[in-house]
């Protein structure tokens, strides 16, 4: 069902308010990913307040949709989407990757709720939400209702175990798996068409045997429409290509691989806080 323009609003605002707790844990830690985080927040607000099956208050549940983050190190966002949803204090954030505290650099599964896997190597995601799929099958036949959504970057295709887990995930017919690639075309080093040509990447996710759809990953409502359209799929995996601007929301960050691995200092916050509390005021107004 296509959203209204008021869940528009109300997912957009959501998606500023975590680029804005991004930018405030970053800080404070002194250290962290930017661009990956702030591009990927309008898929991550999608997910946990449209189409994800989920309840903060019973982070256990049995059947509840299984999140496998890949691509480990754009967890601010990911920490960020959680609090906003309710399964810690939004306070917490301002211990990411402090000692002891339960938000590391890379997710662990045994610190919070609903962190379904431990990540930090790039490449092992896939194969783990492959794993977790494979044993809903067992464990329900086809009829399981549960999705393993697994999070996933561009650069992280050049580990040969990513594709081995799609060549597997398409000759089983896993249609309990949805891929989200964040087609972003940086890397730690540089863009991935200089460093390791990608394309034709939705070529190859075809050739595979999977169903592939290309979005804009910063438009809400085109991410809303392919999670509900991977819904629909039942004879093959799906993957969801969304084409983001890394750094999104932040002039001054955006496309610009160099900002895939540092934090802002405080000039750079504040300007960035600035400028994200305009664009939160001009999203109220635009739908009023």
């Amino acid at each position: 069902m296509p959203l209204s323009d008021q869940k528009i609003k109300d997912l957009e605002l959501r998606a500023n308010s975590i680029r804005e707790s991004i930018i405030g844990m970053l800080l404070e830690a002194g250290s962290g990913h930017t661009a990956g985080p702030l591009g990927m927040a309008d898929v991550f607000a999608t997910l946990y307040f449209h189409a994800l099956k989920h309840d903060p208050r019973r982070p256990d549940w049995l059947d509840r949709d299984r999140i496998v983050l890949s691509n480990g190190h754009i967890c601010p966002v990911l920490y960020a989407t959680m609090a906003h949803a309710g399964y810690f204090p939004v306070d917490e954030l301002k211990t990411l990757r402090k000692f002891g505290s339960r938000l590391q650099g890379h997710p662990h599964r045994e610190f919070l709720p609903m962190i379904e896997n431990s990540s930090g190597p790039l490449g092992s995601g896939l194969a783990q939400a492959v794993g977790m799929a494979l044993a809903d099958r067992i464990d329900h036949g086809r009829s399981t209702s549960r999705r393993i959504y697994c999070l996933m970057s561009d650069g992280e295709h050049d580990a040969g175990n990513t594709w081995e887990a799609v060549l597997l995930a398409g000759k089983e017919k896993l249609n309990n798996i949805v891929a989200i690639v964040d087609r972003n075309n940086i890397q730690i080093d540089g863009y991935t068409e200089d460093i390791m040509p990608l394309e034709p990447f939705a070529n190859k996710y075809m050739t595979f045997n999977w169903h592939v759809i290309e979005i804009d990953g910063n438009d809400i409502r085109e991410i809303a429409r392919a999670l509900d359209e991977a819904k629909t799929i039942f004879e093959k995996p799906t993957v969801i290509v969304a084409h983001t601007i890394p750094g999104k929301g932040v002039a001054e960050f955006e496309r610009k691989y160099e900002w895939h691995g540092k934090a802002p200092s405080k000039a750079e916050a504040d300007m960035a806080l600035k400028e994200l509390r305009t664009l939160g005021g001009r999203i109220k107004s635009e739908h009023e």
